[in-house]
């Protein structure tokens, strides 16, 4: 695999990629920020020091990080959470064990680790954490999707959990379908027997991402406008009416999808890309009794951070769903680090459909 130049990769259902084995040579560089503005102007690739590695520590070789609307949000300055500044940006990413501190007993050198809390500066090439910051991941499973996991497929599975008891034969249905979460959401309920309604903007490029998304699994593909429109009855003669609506734009896309929505269904929100406020007409909480709710993955971190059975279960049902080839990353472009101004801009860019890797 060619590091020199980024290349697409759809899905990654390969065996996984090997680094071979990760070392600690010359000074660890990372993307920092100094203050809150617009990426990539605010950040700068640069040395950093590594902390003295203490008794609970562990010392990471950082393999690949995604920029994910998050990150940019963080140096925006706008996220509900902000590390002090300087700060190195990031919150996902997947590294291997160099070294541990003399208290640490669950991880070794040569495992692999994913960061569990956010604002801990994931884009770098090396970096001391606390254990407790860290959970070991598999390694046989492909670097792309250990990379990617501690967001988006962690968010996918807890909304289609958590909120409405679905069975098999059950509809979900939710907008930015394209996105990370609703690539995972797609994938995880095919396996779960559960129908997917899948709305996204109107592009240049929909029948190929209507094709990419049916060949994920999804089971219808439509458009905001076709929302609105009479033939959505055509897909409730077979695909019985959600249960469940998943929002990650509001505006009037979330008001139209809340329409199809099932009498005593629930809405969960988790983002908000139109920046719009979410709209319900007060006849969808009389009459059908509605049920509005809300998701961040950050928070249920934090409730959950005595429960890892909890945390454990799901982390162990994702990685079974990897390897049997049933959730692949999301569409992925990888970037040398020092390529990073391309991947950021890249990453605010509208129909944004590849999300942006970088290599450590």
């Amino acid at each position: 695999m060619q590091r020199a130049a980024a290349r697409v990769l759809r899905g990654v259902r390969s065996p996984p990629v090997r680094w071979g084995s990760a070392t600690a040579r010359g000074p660890p560089r990372g993307l920092r920020y100094e203050r809150h503005g617009e990426p990539p102007a605010v950040v700068q690739l640069k040395d950093l020091e590594v902390a003295e590695l203490g008794d609970s520590d562990v010392h990471v070789k950082m393999l690949a990080a995604p920029i994910n609307p998050a990150d940019i949000n963080m140096i925006q300055g706008t996220y509900a959470i902000l590390p002090p500044l300087p700060a190195v940006g990031g919150n996902e990413g997947v590294g291997e064990v160099l070294e541990v501190g003399r208290r640490v007993a669950a991880l070794k050198p040569g495992d692999w680790v994913i960061l569990a809390g956010a604002g801990l500066g994931t884009w770098r090439t090396r970096g001391v954490f606390p254990e407790e910051g860290l959970l070991k991941v598999p390694s046989d499973i492909p670097l792309l999707c250990a990379a990617t996991l501690s967001v988006n497929p962690c968010t996918a599975y807890r909304m289609l959990a958590d909120f409405e008891t679905l069975a098999p034969g059950d509809s979900v249905i939710q907008n930015a379908a394209n996105s990370g979460v609703g690539q995972a959401v797609i994938q995880i309920a095919k396996a779960s027997g559960i129908k997917t309604i899948n709305v996204v903007r109107d592009r240049p490029d929909l029948p190929q991402l209507v094709e990419r998304l049916m060949a994920l699994g999804a089971d219808h593909v439509v458009t905001e406008e076709m929302l609105r429109k009479p033939e959505m009855k055509d897909i409730f003669k077979n695909t019985p009416k959600p249960r469940l609506a998943l929002n990650c734009v509001g505006g009037k896309s979330t008001t139209e999808m809340l329409r199809h929505l099932q009498p005593k269904g629930t809405m969960v929100t988790y983002g908000g890309m139109a920046k719009q406020p979410v709209m319900v007409p007060v006849s969808a909480f009389i009459f059908r009794d509605v049920r509005l709710r809300g998701f961040w993955m950050t928070q249920w971190r934090k409730d959950h951070a005595q429960d890892q059975e909890s945390l454990g279960s799901m982390m162990d049902a994702l990685c079974q769903l990897i390897r049997r080839g049933q959730l692949a990353a999301p569409a992925c472009t990888e970037v040398p680090l020092q390529d990073y101004k391309a991947a950021l801009e890249a990453s605010t860019k509208p129909f944004t459909s590849s999300k942006q890797i970088l290599l450590l």
